[in-house]
């Protein structure tokens, strides 16, 4: 899956790429949400991954302008933000789910795994080419 990483934290960056890069995605960072912003418009993300409290733009506007725009990739915030009124406010500005720092990465990977499930658009397709008739599956192995 591509993720958009928007994270202003170098360790915190450095750890989450490293574990979902071992999950098997391909992780983009931006370390501010004007870039982060500029990223998620012009680049094709399934998931973005979102603090709030960002240099430049916050991360509620950015996810109010993403969703404006019809950006369909799904939003994560992942924030040190925790009250009952921070999170109404996350999801109410577009987002798809939220997550309070500190966080276990265990959960993290299971939130990314059930909003893969319900957006089929986050789910890869597999890799398959298609010449008339034939079909080619190079994601499976044949023994």
């Amino acid at each position: 899956m591509k993720i958009l990483l928007i994270e202003d934290e170098p360790k915190l960056v450095s750890i989450i790429q490293r574990d979902l890069t071992a999950e098997g995605h391909e992780i983009s960072v931006a370390l501010d949400g004007t870039t982060g912003l500029d990223m998620a418009m012009k680049m094709d993300f399934q998931l973005i991954i979102l603090d709030i409290m960002l240099p430049g733009i916050n991360g509620i506007e950015v996810c109010r302008r993403l969703r404006q725009a019809n950006q369909n990739a799904a939003i994560l915030m992942l924030t040190a933000l925790g009250t009952t009124e921070n999170v109404v406010v996350g999801l109410d500005s577009g987002a798809d789910d939220y997550m309070v720092k500190p966080f276990s990465l265990a959960e993290l990977n299971a939130r990314i795994r059930t909003l893969a499930r319900r957006n089929t658009n986050l789910v890869q397709p597999p890799n398959l080419i298609q010449i008339a008739d034939l079909v080619i599956n190079g994601d499976e192995k044949i023994s």
